[in-house]
């Protein structure tokens, strides 16, 4: 007998159906083939899938059994279809009705005594299920439950075990549709650990990225070991504007289907925050692989991407980030399939003066050649320098600093300033399709950037004197905008531009 079963396959970060058809004939030697181009994973869903029935008492047929997952022409992995391959069986044999079976869609894997485990891409599923028609739910295991459930539109059902989804579908038992109050969930994990007061000292640092908050600018600290680079960066999701539940949608989204969203809240609330270890390759930052997943480029979407000891990552590994840094998107292409992943993500960098470290300060004597740090600068390019707007020096903080009693600025006060501005800039950009001044490009520049007289003086003479280069030139003005907004002034001051070229580093280092 023939039965079909509706699930749902992952391409990138969005689902697509998949119909399970099981057929069971009578004749011939007893055989269990899939076909559908199955993975690994999905092949040893056989043996699962029989030890779970008989382990819950079902009398497994020792007929040819044949699995086809529909559309054939696409590559399936992972161990979703476990359930469905199951309840085909069960459908097949009799054990549920066909009609009723096809009200829903399943998703879930099996364990051998017929417990039902979590999957990836819950949430994708459920965004795409709600465009079916003729379909009431679907069911899923039970920690699937709440993340499916942050989509409106469809009903979730979120089981234990294979029994009691075959009790459900023959009307044995009920199960409720899974429901979560959004706005409660979004309210209480909305809470980060870390906040700005914790950091002693370092009040240019502080303003520098609250600058790069404010118009999402990528930023880049310099400072010896110890001065407190990788604990201001850790803090600095703290004072971006709060996550819209758009947002948190599109970011929980690459976690899950990443596998990477935990037990904790079903959607995520808190802007993310990557920090990868520096051996790490390109596929890794970017995404790949042979059916290519999400790179740390994408799973610090919507938040903040730290590399700590830029130098020391391979070339090849930051000359990948030029694409998403541009775009805010990153395409993967492999042999079965070419994949696009959102990555708008916030780029925070540091690294030391020099290869010791002490550059520059006072406590401790550099011995590094002017060669040596020519050349650990060097392996940074300058079209990746090119694409961060702030490079500023975080000096060592001095005994006084560290010993006093005062907290600094709390991260919720540097919040509410970095909010209105950002609200100024959308309001500003609304026509444009872009959200931030850290993406203007030259046409936006001469529409929105008005310098006032003394401004564009203290500009050129900058230029001339300083010898800064014509990249300089824009992300100046880009940076200029953002502080100005930060005081809600319409015209480029002088006083803008004059802390726009402190942010400079690099480029003053270099004249």
């Amino acid at each position: 007998m023939l039965s079909k079963v509706t699930s749902a396959a992952l391409h990138g970060i969005d689902a697509y159906r998949v119909e399970v058809e099981v057929d069971i004939a009578s004749r011939g030697l007893p055989h269990f083939s899939m076909v559908g181009l199955p993975d690994a994973a999905v092949k040893e869903s056989r043996d699962r899938v029989r030890a779970a029935l008989k382990n819950i008492g079902f009398n497994f047929p020792l007929k040819q059994i044949t699995v086809n997952l529909a559309p054939a022409d696409l590559k399936k992995e992972g161990s979703a279809f476990d359930l469905p391959v199951a309840i085909g069986i069960a459908s097949s044999e009799g054990v549920v009705p066909q009609e009723k079976v096809g009200e829903f869609i399943f998703v879930g894997e099996l364990s051998l005594d017929g417990g039902l485990k979590p999957v990836k891409g819950v949430l994708s599923i459920a965004m795409f299920s709600r465009k079916i028609s003729g379909i009431k739910g679907i069911i899923v295991p039970r920690r699937n439950a709440s993340e499916g459930a942050t989509v409106n539109g469809i009903n979730i059902y979120g089981a234990n075990d294979l029994t009691e989804v075959i009790d459900f579908l023959n009307g044995r038992r009920d199960i409720e549709a899974c429901k979560v109050d959004i706005e409660s969930v979004m309210r209480s994990s909305s809470v980060y650990e870390n906040d700005f007061a914790e950091v002693k000292g370092q009040e240019h640092a502080k303003r520098a990225l609250e600058v790069a908050a404010a118009g999402g600018h990528n930023i880049l600290m310099i400072g010896p070991p110890g001065s407190g680079k990788t604990m201001i960066a850790r803090r600095i999701p703290t004072i971006l504007p709060p996550m819209t539940f758009e947002e948190s949608l599109e970011a929980t989204r690459i976690h899950s289907v990443s596998g990477a969203l935990d037990s904790g809240p079903p959607i995520l609330a808190t802007r993310p925050y990557r920090s990868p270890h520096h051996t790490i390759s390109d596929v890794a930052l970017i995404g790949g692989g042979q059916v290519p997943r999400p790179g740390e480029v994408s799973l610090s979407h919507r938040g903040v991407l730290f590399l700590d000891e830029l130098p020391e990552f391979k070339r090849n590994v930051l000359e990948v980030l030029r694409q998403p840094l541009e775009e805010g998107k990153v395409t993967v292409s492999r042999a079965v399939a070419s994949i696009t992943y959102p990555a708008s993500f916030m780029l925070v960098a540091a690294m030391n003066p020099c290869p010791c470290g002490y550059l520059g300060d006072d406590r401790h004597q550099c011995v590094c050649t002017h060669s040596q740090v020519h050349r650990y600068r060097s392996r940074v390019s300058g079209p990746l320098f090119d694409r961060i707007d702030i490079h500023i020096d975080v000096p060592s903080v001095n005994y006084k600093d560290l010993s006093s009693e005062h907290n600094g600025e709390p991260s919720e006060n540097i919040r509410d300033r970095v909010c209105r501005a950002r609200d100024i800039q959308l309001s500003r950009f609304r026509q444009d399709k872009i959200f931030s001044n850290g993406q203007m490009r030259t046409r936006h520049m001469k529409s929105y950037c008005d310098l006032e007289r003394d401004a564009k003086s203290l500009l050129d003479t900058a230029m001339q004197k300083l010898g800064l280069s014509a990249r300089a030139y824009s992300r100046i003005i880009k940076v200029s905008r953002t502080i100005a907004d930060l005081e809600g002034s319409l015209t480029l001051k002088a006083d803008h531009i004059s802390e726009a070229i402190q942010y400079r580093t690099l480029d003053r280092g270099a004249s």
